[in-house]
């Protein structure tokens, strides 16, 4: 990725409107019913934070990822595969989005992987990250494993997939139970490929996956009454199907900055900030007797932030096709941002985990998984989690 606008020392571009597509339907702010304190440490108990997310445990998704996976490469071919295998055992859709593109080094094979929850609803938020990592013209001797770039996001999201899948299950069938006033929409992952660029960042050399797979669904069109609720008359496609994109990336360091990047989504930004708040009140974030200063993850909104630029990553092709983004990723970047240094060393488990509970609060409240969400949760198990977490976060700094 690269950042455009008017302060960075990565490149200096003039912030310009770009010509967007028409959508089927504008999305528009939402009141999200907020989760109550019952239901928030219940989710926080449902499965355990840590445990998808630990870089000290080979069976966790993070240590399965954390290898040099370049586009087209062996090792990308075995994280995919393992991103599928998950997916496709917790009875999640996966398609294989498998195409070639020329790159400065020639023709690449590059696949995207699609996970839709419920293939039939008609509408779908999607949360993605990109899942290669940066090649270097000495691969494979080059050991870059991009643990923030982008190993950690994608283990967050399998993470998201696992914790909330039994509530998706019971979701789907208060749907199909034709109670009209329940919302129709669904989750979709994406896992990108090719994001990196193989030499320069250009308009040719970089987002590969995410160029395709743009372009293939805004081209793809719904058949009638394919999907539920979805009227004879509609002509809709793939892309207008979408209410918002949501982008992980560079994430699992510690203390981010994360800034809202676009005035029509800057009610997500402040719902995410939100859920971070209140984990943080309700004492969910950390052990109770940690005396550290509550550092937020997210910068306030002062209305200027929209004068500050963007940055080029996956989004920017959906972006440019009228989709609506909420980008969640960190300026300044890490400071280990391409370097060999980005490895299970830059990586911190309590960042990670309170991401994986912000990410939960937030993807259960858009899509309106209250009602599925059982109050009785096991406070102590909760407190043995973070007893744990502390545990291990000392294990990390003496290591």
């Amino acid at each position: 990725m690269r950042l455009h606008g008017l302060i960075t020392r990565l490149c200096v571009v003039a912030l310009l409107p770009w010509p967007c597509h028409t959508r089927h339907s504008q999305p528009i702010p939402r009141n999200l019913e907020q989760l109550s304190s019952e239901q928030l440490v219940a989710l926080v108990g449902i499965a355990d934070p840590v445990k998808n997310i630990d870089p000290r445990s080979p069976q966790s998704h993070l240590s399965k990822m954390l290898i040099p996976r370049p586009a087209g490469s062996d090792n990308s071919t075995l994280v995919r595969n393992y991103i599928v295998q998950v997916l496709t055992s917790l009875d999640w859709y996966v398609e294989e989005d498998g195409f070639t593109d020329f790159t400065p080094y020639g023709e690449r094979t590059f696949t995207n992987i699609i996970a839709t929850k419920d293939p039939n609803a008609p509408r779908r938020v999607v949360l993605s990250a990109h899942y290669d990592s940066k090649y270097f013209p000495n691969y494979p001797s080059s050991q870059f494993v991009g643990a923030t770039d982008s190993a950690a996001p994608c283990a967050m999201m399998l993470d998201i997939a696992e914790a909330l899948n039994p509530l998706f299950d019971r979701r789907r069938q208060e749907i199909e139970s034709d109670e009209e006033d329940i919302e129709d929409i669904t989750l979709q992952l994406v896992f990108f490929d090719g994001e990196e660029a193989f030499k320069a960042w250009t308009a040719t050399d970089s987002i590969y996956g995410a160029r395709h797979l743009s372009q293939k669904w805004s081209s793809t069109y719904i058949a009638p009454y394919t999907k539920r609720r979805l009227l004879s008359h509609a002509s809709v496609t793939e892309l207008t199907m979408i209410e918002h994109l949501i982008l992980l990336d560079l994430l699992g360091a510690p203390n981010p900055s994360v800034r809202s990047y676009f005035i029509d989504t800057a009610w997500l930004f402040d719902t995410m900030v939100s859920a971070e708040e209140r984990l943080h009140q309700a004492g969910l974030l950390a052990d109770p007797e940690d005396t550290t200063d509550f550092r937020s993850f997210f910068l306030p909104r002062r209305g200027s932030e929209y004068n500050f630029g963007y940055i080029e990553d996956d989004h920017v092709p959906f972006l440019r096709k009228g989709v609506s983004v909420l980008h969640v990723i960190p300026y300044p970047f890490p400071a280990v941002w391409h370097t060999l240094l980005d490895d299970a060393s830059a990586l911190d488990v309590p960042t990670m985990r309170r991401w994986n509970l912000i990410l939960r609060i937030f993807m259960c409240e858009y899509l309106g998984l209250g009602s599925v969400i059982s109050p009785n949760s096991n406070r102590d198990r909760i407190h043995r989690s973070m007893s744990e977490l502390v545990s291990l976060s000392s294990l990390l700094w003496l290591g």
